[in-house]
């Protein structure tokens, strides 16, 4: 069925809605598109990050009005779902939304990173963890479920997934927590354990960590961990080989940014892995990913796959 576009107006149809926050690829946790994934979809992986970060930039520029950054969301869902199809500052919308018709990929989860990032645009605190989890499920945990959806699925639908990317996310909250809160004034740190250890939002303005501060860093790692535990099934629980085995790869790297934030500070720099240390993540990944699915029970399952 056909829906209509809505009309648009020339005087509109072509004004900026895309802001630039100088993030790329090379900016995330996870490799975006790597050679371990099928050729014939990193196309749509390229669409669908391109989207992503497209988005997430309009919820992150501190120029924008919360009202401003909610009108171009709009302009987003309205194209990528295809409901608008002819305003061309939605072209990364539109080429996604093109992209999910081609391969049969529900647009739910383009929906539910818009619905994250609205979230962000109107919300500064995160009251507790449950809160930040539920969050998670929308800034995070669509991605892993768009790739399985598009790779044809997972034998337990999303739950590892999901583990994993939350446990990515709530990294990333960790590697950016000062600068999240000095240019957005956005803080994702669970506020009852800041308020349990008596330390409050301007700690994080500072250029280390106090120990209340790390206290509660510490207890976000914890968290991180235990969904670690779950996300370590993930690889093994994918359909297509190939995109297990990037999984894998993710996994390794999720751990290894764990354990160096444990023994880092994320206010007195930025802790991210070194080219050396993801390479040997991406080493470590696959030949785990290579072991797994050779084991029995699944090698039969993951050459079908492979195909």
């Amino acid at each position: 069925m056909t829906v209509p576009s809505p009309s648009v107006s020339p005087d509109t149809a072509s004004l900026p809605v895309e802001v630039s926050s100088g993030k790329d690829a090379d900016y995330e946790n996870f490799p975006v598109g790597s050679i371990l994934l099928p050729a014939r979809l990193r196309p749509h992986v390229a669409r669908f990050y391109a989207f992503a970060r497209a988005i997430d930039d309009i919820a992150d520029a501190p120029e924008l009005l919360p009202e401003e950054k909610l009108a171009r969301l709009d302009g987003f869902e309205a194209a990528v779902t295809g409901r608008e199809t002819v305003d061309p500052a939605y072209v990364k919308a539109h080429a996604m939304h093109q992209s999910l018709v081609e391969t049969g990929v529900s647009d739910r989860h383009c929906v539910d990173l818009i619905r994250a990032f609205k979230r962000d645009a109107i919300k500064s605190r995160t009251h507790d963890w449950a809160d930040l989890m539920e969050y998670c499920l929308l800034s995070a945990a669509p991605v892993g479920r768009y790739l399985i959806d598009l790779h044809g699925g997972a034998r337990s639908g999303y739950v590892y997934s999901d583990a994993l990317c939350n446990a990515l996310q709530v990294i990333n909250h960790l590697q950016d927590c000062q600068d999240d809160y000095r240019t957005l004034d956005r803080v994702y740190l669970p506020e009852d354990w800041m308020v349990a250890e008596g330390v409050s939002v301007e700690a994080l303005d500072a250029s280390t960590s106090s120990p209340a501060l790390r206290r509660v860093i510490d207890r976000c790692l914890e968290g991180t961990r235990m969904l670690l535990e779950d996300a370590k099934a993930a690889p093994g629980d994918i359909v297509d080989r190939r995109l297990g085995l990037e999984t894998s790869v993710i996994v390794d790297i999720a751990l290894a940014l764990t354990a160096k934030l444990s023994r880092q500070d994320p206010l007195a720099t930025r802790v991210k892995l070194s080219k050396g240390e993801t390479a040997f993540c991406a080493v470590k990944g696959v030949w785990r990913g290579l072991f797994r699915s050779s084991a029995p029970g699944q090698r039969e399952q993951s050459q079908g796959a492979a195909k």
